[in-house]
């Protein structure tokens, strides 16, 4: 403990942005001088990190910090916490990913009793789409940074700290969470929504970094249109996708496991352990939960760097990123449930006539045109004064046709001479009222333009007191 304790104080105080190597390379050296043992056992790699492809050894690097001895498990409000949380910043900004929080993070704190509080951290980030008319809709990516902390127990009467290192809980999730990042970033040009990256603080206490991202720091919480937990997903065990029974978000994974990939989750119904995910769906936010599932080193010391298969976590990174694409992509955002948000976000948009599954209708009939035979020409009035100055053409109006029916906002899109321009706006807004359109069986807003003729009958020869 004496050695974690001097080498953590060392790379605190240095500001060393890479704080995995330096540690790395300090550690390796007390080591040497202490025990070779101790160095070959817990910080050395074999010669089968040799092989490693640099997303490998990216997440090598990642977890050997992340899970180090010298975080002491990164209980919720400790140092090893904040310096994870540090570490998380750094990262995400070497990979290009503009941040929204400073490298302290967003700060909170969990009040458990009368003097007892926790201070805590979020470190969040975002790749901004590339599509005008989506870019302000976000896709959540998040991961937790803390872990239990240590425990002290008594062995043949003598104190002994136990430390719950969390390789796969959760420094794999987050080492997952900065690669895909640093795909999507790399990419950025593919993606039509934006893409928020978050290190979540306190998740062990009920959830607290989500909770507060989600109801006191991040102020467009109704433009995230998904949600993406990553949470222990380093181990040698099938991929689970849990997406709590969700038909859009399962049909979407579905859709991506069509194509071709090393590694496809199983859907699961069955939540495989509670996690951050939660506190998004409360939300009324959908989400999926990806995890390589249960293992027998959860929440134990022996959670440790050597149970991570690091090869079958890039197979799962290039599942896991063309997900996050095609639910960055999709026209329209999963549904958190068919009869519930889905039919709010429908009936809050405006659509044109031709878009509606069931188009609005006029005495029975959805052509425009018979509106226009059957109310605007025959109760048009050709303005007198229009007449006699010779003016005639064409006025195009647009109008809108609100749930209950009624005919608002009708305004010229295409001029004439505002006689005849005021004349048409007059008679489509006199207009009955018509049956609203439709979308997946939701009453909406619509609007259409309709052409109206202004046209002057040529004199006959009678009418110039002429003979035929």
């Amino acid at each position: 403990m004496a050695v974690n304790f001097v080498v953590r104080n060392i790379f605190s105080k240095t500001g060393n942005k890479r704080p995995g190597r330096f540690f790395q390379g300090v550690f390796i050296a007390l080591c040497l001088t202490l025990s070779p043992v101790l160095c070959s056992a817990q910080f050395m790699g074999g010669y089968s990190e040799l092989d490693d492809s640099p997303t490998t050894a990216s997440f090598r690097e990642h977890i050997r910090y992340i899970s180090s001895a010298a975080m002491e498990g990164r209980k919720p409000g400790s140092e090893g916490e904040t310096l994870t949380a540090e570490y998380v910043y750094d990262m995400l900004k070497e990979y290009g990913v503009e941040m929204l929080s400073s490298r302290e993070g967003d700060q909170f704190g969990i009040s458990r009793s009368p003097g007892d509080t926790i201070n805590s951290r979020n470190i969040v980030g975002v790749v901004q789409g590339y599509d005008h008319s989506l870019f302000d809709r976000y896709i959540v990516v998040a991961a937790r940074m803390d872990n239990l902390g240590t425990h002290t127990l008594t062995v043949d009467g003598v104190p002994q700290q136990q430390i719950y290192y969390g390789a796969n809980g959760n420094a794999s999730g987050i080492a997952m969470m900065l690669e895909l990042a640093r795909m999507v970033n790399t990419n950025s040009v593919l993606f039509r929504r934006s893409v928020i990256f978050i290190g979540l603080g306190a998740s062990t206490e009920t959830f607290a970094g989500a909770w507060y991202f989600l109801n006191r720091s991040f102020s467009d919480v109704g433009k995230i249109d998904a949600m993406i937990n990553l949470d222990m997903i380093g181990t040698n065990g099938d991929m689970l996708a849990f997406a709590s029974s969700n038909a859009d978000m399962t049909k979407i994974i579905s859709t991506v496991s069509g194509g071709l990939h090393p590694v496809v989750p199983k859907i699961t119904t069955q939540e495989p352990y509670p996690s951050d995910h939660r506190a998004f769906y409360s939300k009324e936010i959908p989400s999926v939960f990806f995890t390589t599932g249960q293992y027998p080193e959860h929440d134990t010391a022996k959670d440790t760097q050597s149970i991570i298969d690091y090869d079958n976590m890039e197979r799962e990174l290039e599942y896991i990123y063309s997900f996050t694409r095609a639910l960055a992509n999709v026209d329209d955002a999963p549904a958190f449930s068919p009869d519930k948000v889905q039919k709010k976000d429908i009936a809050d948009r405006d659509y044109p006539y031709y878009d509606c599954d069931e188009k609005p209708t006029f005495l029975g009939h959805s052509d425009p045109k018979y509106f226009l035979t059957k109310w605007v020409y025959d109760y048009l009035k050709y303005p007198s004064a229009a007449v006699e100055q010779g003016i005639q053409g064409q006025v195009q109006v647009r109008f809108y046709i609100d749930k209950d029916g009624n005919v608002t906002d009708a305004q010229v899109t295409k001029s004439v001479h505002p006689l005849l321009d005021d004349e048409a706006v007059k008679v489509v807004m006199a207009s009955p009222k018509w049956k609203a359109g439709k979308v997946k069986g939701v009453k909406v807003r619509s609007y259409m333009t309709v052409p109206i003729d202004f046209k002057l009958e040529k004199k006959s020869k009678r009418s110039f007191g002429l003979k035929k």
